[in-house]
Parts: C-alpha cells; sequence; structure tokens
C-alpha cells in the first residue's frame, strides 16, 4: 500500500505550499464542523478550488468534520455532507456515530475517515468502526508501535491506519478536553479551544488570606499541563513496519513557513525509510530543519512505550518558538535582473543573512545586498509586510519556496 504524507491547510496559500513541499495530500476544514474555528479555513467556493487544483496535480484532500454535533446541528451537516460529495472530496474526517450513519445513509460513497477524537485503541473497536463503513482510521494518540501492529494485523488489508506523525499534543484524552468550556465559555468540541493546557497556573491557599503558591514541579516551572510536540522522524522505519500509512502533520493554525519546513522534512524521511525500510537512518540536518520551526520542545509521546512524565511535559514555558524567522514568500525569479521576487512577511534589511528553503534541495544562504520594489526604488529596511519585493541573488528560486532568518 503507498504510503501518504498528509499535512495541514490553513487556507488556500498553506494548502499550495503543503503541495509543494511534498505533501501527497491535505487536510481542511469549512468555515463550520473541524475543530478549528480560529483557523483561516475555507470558504465553499475556496474548497470547489482546492479539490480542482489538488486533483490537477495528482494530489488529495479530506475534509474535516470531526465535531461533536448537538441535534440542533444536524439541518446543517444534511446540507454539508452532499457539497462535499459534489466538489469530489477523497474523504471526510469524521468522529461522531450520528455523522457516520447520516453520510452512509445520504452520501454513501464518500469515503469516511475516523478521527482521532473518536479514541480507537484496540482492534475491536476499530473493526467496529470498519464494519460501519469507514475506510481509515486514524488512531488515538495513545498507542504505542506495538498496540498499532496489532490493530492493523487484526484489519482488512482495505482499512487503512493513520497516524499523527508530528506537531501539537493535546494533554487530554484523545483531545476530550473541557478546560476551555469551563474556563472561557468556549466549546472545546466545536472548535473554539483556547489551550487553557497552556497557561500558568498558581495554587489558592484559602485559609491563609488567598496566598498564591506557584505550582511548581522539580523547580522547573508552573507549566504542568503543557506537553512538548510529538516528533516520529527518527522512527518511521518503525511506524511503517507496524502497518502505518498515513503520516498525519498537525498544524492547521501553524504559519505557512511551518508548514513548508516540516513538510519537507518529513517528505526527505518518509522516502528514504520506504527505500531503505531495514537500514533507515534519520538525518541530522532533518532534525534541526524541525527545530528550526516553531516548537515546545519533542517528544515521542506513547509510540516508544513512554508512560508520559517529564519526558512529554514541558515544565519551564509554554511558549511555542523556533530557531528562525519567516520572512518571505517567492513568488517567482527574474531571470533578467537576476532577483528573486518575494511576498514579505516580517522585516528584514540590507545586511541581512536569509535562507532559501526548497523542495529536495539543501538550504541556500542569500545575502541581501540590496533590496528593490516593484517600481525600482532601492529600500534599505523591509517594513510593510506583505509588500512584494525583489532581492538581486544568482540562486534561482520558483514559486512556493520560502524565506527565513535564523534568530541570533
Amino acid at each position: 500500500m503507498k504510503l501518504e504524507l498528509l499535512s495541514p491547510a490553513g487556507n488556500l496559500e498553506k494548502m499550495k505550499v503543503a503541495c509543494h513541499f511534498g505533501a501527497d495530500a491535505v487536510y481542511f476544514a469549512g468555515k463550520e464542523f473541524g475543530l478549528r474555528a480560529y483557523a483561516d479555513n475555507f470558504t465553499e467556493q475556496e474548497m470547489a478550488q482546492a479539490f480542482a487544483y489538488l486533483h490537477s496535480i495528482g494530489k488529495k484532500g479530506y475534509v474535516t468534520l470531526n465535531v461533536f454535533p448537538y441535534d440542533e446541528d444536524f439541518s446543517k451537516i444534511k446540507e454539508y455532507l452532499p457539497f462535499v460529495k459534489e466538489i469530489n472530496a477523497d474523504g471526510v474526517i469524521v468522529s461522531d456515530p450520528g455523522v457516520i450513519s447520516l453520510a452512509r445513509s445520504i452520501v454513501p460513497d464518500l469515503e469516511l475517515h475516523l478521527s482521532t477524537q473518536a479514541n480507537t485503541l484496540n482492534s475491536y473497536s476499530a473493526r467496529f468502526w470498519a464494519d460501519m463503513g469507514v475506510k481509515r482510521i486514524v488512531l488515538a494518540r495513545e498507542l504505542s508501535l506495538d498496540r498499532i501492529k496489532a490493530i492493523r494485523d487484526a484489519l482488512d488489508p482495505s482499512v487503512e491506519i493513520e497516524c499523527f506523525a508530528h506537531g501539537a499534543m493535546c494533554i487530554s484524552y484523545s483531545g476530550r478536553c473541557l478546560l476551555s468550556n469551563y474556563l472561557s465559555g468556549r466549546d472545546n468540541y466545536k472548535g473554539e479551544c483556547v489551550q487553557a493546557c497552556r497557561w500558568n497556573y498558581v495554587i489558592h491557599e484559602k485559609n491563609r488570606n488567598s496566598r498564591e503558591f506557584p505550582i511548581e514541579e522539580d523547580e522547573r516551572g508552573a507549566y504542568i499541563m503543557n506537553s512538548h510536540d510529538l516528533k516520529t522522524i527518527t522512527f518511521l522505519d518503525r511506524l511503517i513496519d507496524a502497518g502505518v500509512t498515513s503520516f498525519k502533520i498537525e498544524g492547521r493554525m501553524k504559519t505557512a513557513y511551518y508548514v513548508a519546513s516540516v513538510t519537507d522534512a518529513y517528505r526527505r524521511a518518509l522516502d528514504e525509510a520506504a527505500a531503505h525500510p531495514r537500514d533507515y537512518h534519520c538525518k541530522k540536518e532533518w532534525e534541526e530543519e524541525l527545530s528550526l520551526c516553531s516548537n515546545r520542545g519533542f517528544t515521542t509521546g506513547f509510540m516508544l512505550g513512554g508512560k508520559g512524565g517529564s519526558d512529554t511535559i514541558g515544565y519551564e514555558d509554554s511558549k511555542s518558538d523556533g530557531g528562525a524567522e519567516f520572512i518571505g514568500k517567492v513568488l517567482g525569479y527574474d531571470f533578467n535582473k537576476k532577483c528573486v521576487i518575494i511576498e514579505q512577511r516580517n522585516r528584514f534589511s540590507v545586511g541581512d543573512k536569509l535562507e532559501l528553503l526548497a523542495p529536495a534541495r539543501e538550504v541556500a544562504e542569500i545575502p541581501v545586498k540590496e533590496i528593490f520594489t516593484l517600481q525600482g526604488e532601492s529600500i534599505q529596511d523591509a517594513l510593510r509586510v506583505q509588500e512584494k519585493l525583489l532581492i538581486p541573488t544568482e540562486i534561482v528560486a520558483e514559486e512556493g519556496d520560502i524565506l527565513r532568518r535564523r534568530k541570533t
């Protein structure tokens, strides 16, 4: 069975970036039902455009419909499912049995993928969902490799297994959390999670004038629910051996740079693991690449048999940070002027050293000796976000490539 690298697409731009950097498929949501209410998400027109584009370049796309709906939501879902089928979606990601039953009755040919929110932990549940018509099961993140393999072996080969390979981890069991609901009134099950697990907490001792006591873990801080990010790039061969066929990158709310960087690293690694399954070795530069985009530190989660603890939780800080800044997206290269044309995303200046991130190429350094506007004006500092600019360089870049600057 062909392996699939599945990347997030928070909007059309990020979708195209993911495809440019090697994703086989992307997943995204419409304006409702997708568990990421604060992502840009897609209008219905954009969804139709997305599938036309994806299919024109031989890629796939899956629509997230993994909310836990109330009765009053089903009238809209009844209208939404035929639309998803009409625009030729390659699959829909669902978590609620009622939605699955409805989909089977009104759009029986629409491929169903079971969300990790359904927390499938065993082969009995997996077979149940397969009997319900589910084509692909996104397993719970709490599983070890051995348990993943046991589920794979118990299923018919036609049922695919997908696992999260990289990205932010919810500290709650398969994302089933009510902290956001209780503390802010924002419904996690409607995609409105405020990530209260990333907040800094203190204890109030009511018998001592409400004195505040910081929550400390081994004197390292107070972020007791702040999970590190999942990273599996060092053992992709073992995931393949366990029977995983789709490798999902988390991050519909991350930047285009994040999508490019992580997709590129996993594209190279997955190709290497598929080509050399018995002697796969993760290259140092792939891991370094992952450290340069936003992260909260890394963990292997439960996949290697771990039980959580200090390997999983980031006690010191909840910030998601990386070692490089997103400077601009490449729009093309002017061969006459020998300039790369970019759309700026962060400030930069003459004298900076930028790096070009391009698929299947080594990272190239581009010293900024001059900056020009499209009107030909020479400037020292690029200050206006999304301004289109030219940077002289002999290094040829393609539309969709990324420029970044290392943090000092």
